[in-house]
């Protein structure tokens, strides 16, 4: 009997661990069961989301095609010959006289930062037409990439922004920038281009404009001060100079007679001589004239002190 017990007892004992055994093992596949349930139903929302995404995105046989291609490109000549022929109208017609060519040239770079923004607009929202989300979400990676590509090009886009709204001188304009100074011929969000007196075309980067300081000689007027210097003995008498360059200034050929002619003398050494030199100040008809009007007083001014008797070669410097 006490053999019954002990046998029946050792295996109660055994059946025990191996039931408590089993149920250890199933818990850990009931928590891998549950978790490849959840990443089915996790797969399955992602599909879910991934076909409605793809439902709701344009198709790109849609928003680019070649007849779209096609006419995007003839828009785009179209255009530019529009602008091109009305930019070259309009400097023809400011051509024919200076008032007109100050401010029609003033109008020029304009004219085609509003053309070709309308073509730009009328190419992407009236050709391909894209979903504003997408355009949205186009145009900024394109920014972000271009922003470190082409970051000397956005400076100087970005100044030739800046020169228009604050607009410290315009087409026509004669200005000085640092050793530069020449008539502006043109103006893009680019560059500015000058004209100096021997006839070089300077471009200079919009970028490098905004950090500089800029000398406008005549602000949008036809008109500006020329200003001639001669040095003349000390010994010379000053009256009768001044006297003989202010009628020499009233009648040269391009003088402008509604603004104050003016002659000032300094002391000054020139070539180890105390001297005088004087600067005759006179507004010139016409900024393209400055640099021959310039000359004619100087020479004209000398040829009559020596006419006069008031300089010779004896007392000259």
């Amino acid at each position: 009997m006490k053999k019954h017990f002990v046998f029946y007892s050792l295996l109660f004992v055994l059946c025990f661990n191996l039931n408590a055994q089993n149920n250890e093992s199933a818990a850990p596949d009931s928590a891998n069961q549950q978790a490849i349930v959840d990443t089915l139903q996790n797969s399955n929302l992602t599909t879910t989301l991934v076909k409605g995404l793809e439902q709701n995105k344009p198709e790109i046989g849609k928003l680019i095609s070649f007849p779209k291609i096609l006419w995007a490109l003839l828009v785009f000549f179209a255009g530019y010959l529009i602008i091109r022929f009305i930019s070259r109208s309009i400097e023809i017609w400011s051509e024919k006289s200076p008032e007109r060519r100050i401010k029609g040239k003033a109008i020029v770079p304009l004219v085609k930062i509003l053309g070709w923004m309308v073509i730009i607009y009328f190419i992407v929202r009236g050709i391909f037409h894209p979903p504003i989300e997408s355009l949205i979400a186009f145009g900024a990676s394109v920014g972000v990439a271009v922003g470190f590509a082409a970051q000397d090009i956005l400076k100087n886009i970005f100044g030739g922004f800046v020169i228009l709204i604050d607009r410290p001188f315009k087409v026509g304009d004669k200005i000085q920038v640092g050793d530069v100074y020449g008539e502006v011929l043109e103006m893009s969000l680019r560059s500015t281009r000058l004209q100096t007196a021997d006839d070089s075309l300077v471009t200079l980067p919009n970028g490098e404009l905004m950090n500089q300081f800029i000398s406008n000689a005549n602000s949008g007027e036809t008109n500006c001060q020329v200003v001639a210097e001669i040095y003349l003995p000390i010994t010379i008498d000053t009256e009768e100079v001044r006297k003989v360059a202010l009628e020499v200034a009233k009648v040269a050929k391009y003088i402008y007679l509604s603004k104050p002619i003016v002659v000032l003398f300094f002391n000054e050494i020139h070539h180890k001589k105390l001297c005088y030199k004087m600067r005759l100040k006179a507004y010139v008809l016409d900024i393209r004239y400055e640099f021959a009007f310039k000359s004619e007083m100087t020479e004209i001014v000398i040829k009559e002190l020596i006419k006069a008797g008031i300089l010779s070669k004896e007392n000259s410097i």
